[in-house]
Parts: structure tokens; sequence; C-alpha cells
């Protein structure tokens, strides 16, 4: 097939159709962010240590500690998840 001997205006279905595709892609990349807790805020705490605690304000510093708990003990929790996963795989 020949694109000089298609109809005029036939480029705007690729451009919608490609606009659709961007559009779903978008929408799946957005849910698996919010499903893969993404969208948190607090991330930017996570950057800092002990070594940073003379360089912020103590609430600052202490909220970092909190996020960082919370960090921690959602991991662990994933973790378990993951492992009761594996191991309800490896039994069948």
């Amino acid at each position: 097939m020949d694109l000089d001997t298609l109809p005029d205006g036939w480029t705007i279905y690729v451009w919608l159709i490609a606009g659709g595709l961007i559009i779903l892609a978008a929408i799946f990349g957005i849910r698996w962010a919010k499903k893969n807790e993404q969208f948190d805020e607090d991330i930017k705490y996570l950057v800092f240590d002990e070594n940073d605690k003379d360089k912020m304000d103590p609430e600052e510093y202490k909220k970092s500690r909190e996020v960082l708990d919370v960090q921690m003990k959602r991991r662990e929790e994933i973790l378990k998840e993951q492992e009761a996963v594996r191991r309800k795989k490896s039994s069948k």
C-alpha cells in the first residue's frame, strides 16, 4: 500500500491512535505508582542521616527520623509478604 494513494486526512487517525496510547500509558503509569506507594511527599526526608543533624532544624530532623522508622517498618512488612508468596509458590 502506497501512502500517496490514501485519501486526504488519514494522518489525523494515526495521531489520534498515538495520543490514545500515550494517555493509556500515562493512566497505567499513575495507577502503578499509586499501587506501589510512589506518591509519598515525605520521601525527601529519607536522604538525611545522623550526620545531617547539625545542619537541620530540630523539627525537620525529628520528622526525618519518624519517616525513616515508618519506611523501615513498611519495608519489613513488604519483605515478609514477598517471602510468604515465595513460600506459597514453592510449596505448590
